[in-house]
């Protein structure tokens, strides 16, 4: 397995063994389950599809609740694939936990949806400096300021950073440290912040990138 699926739990600070302070990310990183393995044979190319996160099953479609059926599978409220070499190890319904997947040091990255912000003004969803306040334009600290010419081209260029909708997009963080695996509990403690409020959901993968 090359990640697993899990719920940002919060942050919290932990020491190292040179006594200097962490601050790390708590996630609850499964149990996952094995929903559907996927072959190169069959389907083109090698995978597992993994769920996490129970749900009532009418609130799930009837097509989604054959298919976890099929596999042994309770209703999930996620589910994911994730690409693997082999996988005649995995099998359906299977548990797959924290510890058999991630270990201490490892490097990840992390997949999540950013805080949704609502509809924010160019200074906070752009940065701009804003104007200035004094000769008769005291209502222009937080405006944008002009979006286009005038005679030519006549029009405003698509993709002119303005006012709109901010957060609520998909955000990878990548090569985070995993300085903890708490196996008990499923818990991964990763070293700084990752994507998304409390009880969001993740995506947890093995980084192939060098460190930094």
């Amino acid at each position: 397995m090359t990640g697993l699926l899990g719920k940002k739990i919060g942050m919290t600070s932990i020491f190292d063994d040179s006594g200097e302070v962490i601050p790390c990310t708590v996630i609850e990183a499964g149990p996952c389950f094995v929903t559907q393995i996927k072959t190169v044979d069959r389907d083109g190319y090698a995978a597992v599809q993994i769920g996490f996160a129970e749900r009532r099953e009418r609130l799930i479609p009837k097509p989604q609740a054959g298919h976890l059926k099929r596999a042994g599978v309770k209703p999930v409220r996620i589910m994911r694939e994730f690409r693997i070499d082999g996988g005649g190890e995995l099998q359906p319904g299977q548990e797959i936990r924290v510890d058999k997947v991630f270990t201490k040091g490892d490097t990840v990255s992390v997949i999540g949806t950013s805080k949704g912000r609502g509809f924010q003004g160019v200074v906070k969803r752009h940065h701009f400096g804003g104007g200035f306040r004094t000769h008769g334009q005291s209502d222009r600290e937080r405006a944008p300021g002009s979006i286009g010419s005038s005679s030519y081209p006549s029009r405003v260029f698509k993709g002119t950073r303005m006012a709109g909708r901010m957060g609520g997009e998909q955000v990878t963080v990548r090569n985070l440290k995993v300085v903890g695996v708490i196996p008990d509990s499923n818990l991964l403690l990763i070293k700084g912040s990752v994507p998304g409020a409390i009880n969001g959901y993740l995506e947890i993968r093995k980084s192939k990138d060098k460190t930094h």
